[in-house]
């Protein structure tokens, strides 16, 4: 028969079986199907600042990106990533050795780790996890090894003797998230020191995703691991232009760190996309130099959106763990009676017209993370009001 082949081997890479279609494709065509709200997938509902996609308009009228832009990223993106980072925390970076423009966020985890991870090498990552680092650990040939953040209080937080006990001799690298998704949880400067001390003690190397670190709320403050005692030489700083202007189509996101990890990086990079989103990059470059005030202006507006989801999901009888970071709010279903966050979910559309996401799929030990959902918050603030008035129907 056409298309068969005598061989019993599955047609899928033994290392992306167990990584079927994702949990976002499912629960976005849920919420198509029954016309939910869905505050599932985490993508904004309106597009960001009308200038920045005017610049995008005008990059393309004008020809530049066009054609293949230059390996690296644009000069101009590559000096306002450098820019950016000297501001904001004071990393002074090399924009032609230091700087990487990338195909989004996804495309720079997928970079790193093949670049830095052989097959036998460990990396430690906290759980619950972004689902595209286990598929890239598993492509690159490495061993997950999850070190779980546990709910304390109000928050999620890391056990730092559990993260120690974790790293072993065949540990090549820690994949931090920080703010961190799904849990919300922003490291602070104490945890973030212990993980500098514990990768200079034991020679790692970091992978730091920092796409949310314009999203932080109330006290918590973003500090780069990168900016630590000794971590400079031994991380890959991984950032964003779609969580922080909402323009998550655009997929621009960019690795700093030193020349020689750069390159490294660089060399997986430029045989997976080549190069991406050639206008788009011209138009972050501007986004990158906005004022302060849209910064500011932008993370109010999404603590409004936070608090105003909450408190609906306080009211409709979840536990709720209030995020110090990104646009997402974990709850834990167990006040309302259930415990399985997967069947959860698939009900809620038809219970209430409300999408989430069962955490579980962000863990390896699926049980520690069974009671919890996320929803998203960077919404329109008449959806998330809608979204909150259908959710009270499950207090009764």
């Amino acid at each position: 028969m056409a298309g068969m082949t005598s061989s019993e081997r599955p047609l899928l890479n033994r290392r992306l079986a167990e990584f079927g279609t994702t949990i976002f494709a499912e629960m976005s065509a849920l919420a198509l199907s029954t016309g939910s709200i869905n505050l599932g997938q985490g993508f904004p509902d309106t597009d960001g600042p009308e200038e920045i996609r005017e610049a995008a308009v005008r990059a393309l009228r004008e020809g530049r990106g066009n054609q293949y832009p230059p390996g690296p990223g644009v000069p101009e993106l590559r000096t306002a990533i450098a820019a950016h980072q000297e501001r904001r925390y004071g990393l002074s970076s090399d924009p032609d050795a230091e700087v990487l423009v990338t195909a989004g966020a996804t495309e720079a985890i997928a970079a790193a780790l093949l670049a830095l991870v052989e097959p036998g090498d460990e990396v430690v990552a906290l759980e619950p996890y972004y689902d595209s680092y286990a598929a890239c650990i598993a492509m690159a040939g490495g061993t997950r090894v999850p070190v779980t953040l546990r709910p304390d209080g109000g928050a999620f937080r890391l056990d730092l003797d559990e993260l120690r006990a974790a790293v072993t001799p065949r540990t090549r690298l820690l994949l931090v998230n920080t703010p961190h998704n799904p849990t919300g949880t922003v490291l602070t400067r104490a945890e973030l020191t212990a993980i500098a001390e514990l990768a200079v003690e034991r020679d790692l190397l970091v992978v730091t995703d920092e796409v949310y670190e314009h999203l932080v709320y109330d006290t918590a403050e973003h500090i780069p691991l990168a900016t630590l005692p000794g971590m400079r030489g031994r991380t890959v700083t991984i950032g964003s232009a779609g969580k922080t202007f909402s323009f998550t189509g655009w997929k621009v996101g960019w690795v700093t760190g030193t020349p020689d990890l750069v390159a490294a990086v660089r060399s997986a990079k430029q045989f997976l996309t080549y190069v991406a989103s050639g206008p788009f990059q011209y138009a972050v470059a501007e986004a990158l130099r906005l004022p302060d005030s849209y910064f500011t202006a932008f993370r109010a507006d999404m603590l409004a959106k936070r608090d105003l989801l909450a408190g609906g999901l306080e009211q409709a009888g979840f536990k709720v763990f209030r995020p110090a970071g990104t646009y997402f709010i974990t709850t834990d279903i167990r006040p309302l009676g259930e415990s399985d966050g997967f069947a959860f979910c698939r009900a809620l559309p038809e219970r209430c017209g409300v999408v989430a996401i069962p955490n579980a799929v962000f863990y390896d030990h699926r049980e520690q993370g069974a009671p919890f959902v996320r929803f998203a918050f960077c919404k329109r603030t008449g959806v998330l009001e809608e979204a909150a008035t259908r959710l009270k129907t499950l207090a009764g």
